[in-house]
């Protein structure tokens, strides 16, 4: 499994790296900001992404709407602080697959990830 993470922390992206490799990821990509996101997207495709809404340069919601509008298909997962509703719905308008609230622990943002997983195998 192919996964790219983006956040512009680089623990939050060795957090997420870890819970990845748990999970059968086999080569993980970072990536510290929207733009290097975009960039990323460009070149490969990933079985998921898994991307922060607030980082510099541009935010994962900006990267998230070029990514689909560059018509990339592959599972975009939000990860954030922010758990108001209406930017719950605005990033899934946007073509989001899922949203996880941080703090999150390890077994919910895998059992978020495996789902979201299953979901983009049935589609």
């Amino acid at each position: 499994m192919r996964v790219l993470i983006v956040d512009d922390s680089a623990v939050m992206r060795r957090i997420l790296g870890n819970a990845m490799s748990q999970i059968g990821a086999t080569v993980i990509t970072q990536a510290a900001d929207g733009r290097e996101a975009v960039e990323a997207a460009n070149r490969a495709d990933f079985d998921l992404v898994l991307m922060d809404w607030n980082m510099p340069n541009l935010s994962g919601f900006d990267a998230l709407k070029e990514i689909r509008a560059n018509g990339k298909k592959m599972p975009i997962i939000m990860v954030t602080t922010e758990a108001e509703k209406a930017r719950v719905i605005d990033a899934v308008r946007a073509g989001a697959n899922n949203y996880i609230i941080k703090p999150f622990t390890l077994p919910g943002v895998t059992a978020k990830i495996k789902d979201t997983l299953e979901r983009a195998r049935a589609a």
